[in-house]
């Protein structure tokens, strides 16, 4: 399970915070996806309350902000939302774009005690 591994990951990284910003509990976890992330909101809100138990973020709500695939179009010259997928242009169709965000994932927010 491949959010299994993210999970056991982001609890690596909030060990490493709460050393280098004491503190001792982690309340809730914000977290940006994107939606070419290949990962299931569900599944990895799931699998981290799994793995956080006998944590410092034990019982901590992962709240997960989807973010939208975002593309340049040479031919548009703009930046476009594409969907789930990428694909071609919502404006024009054309398939000259290069891939703006969509695949990242990143904790934007920490609440801590």
């Amino acid at each position: 399970m491949h959010e299994m591994s993210v999970c056991l990951s982001l609890l690596d990284i909030l060990q490493s915070s709460a050393r280098d910003h004491q503190f001792d509990k982690v309340k809730t976890v914000v977290l940006e996806l994107g939606s070419l992330g290949c990962l299931d909101p569900e599944v990895l809100r799931y699998t981290f309350e799994i793995a956080a138990e006998n944590t410092l973020a034990e019982g901590a709500i992962l709240d997960i902000v989807e973010l939208p695939v975002r593309a340049w179009c040479f031919h548009c010259e703009k930046e476009v939302e594409t969907g789930t997928e990428f694909g071609s242009c919502p404006l024009c169709g054309g398939n000259d774009l290069r891939l703006e965000s969509g695949q990242e994932m990143r904790i934007k927010e920490l609440k801590v005690e």
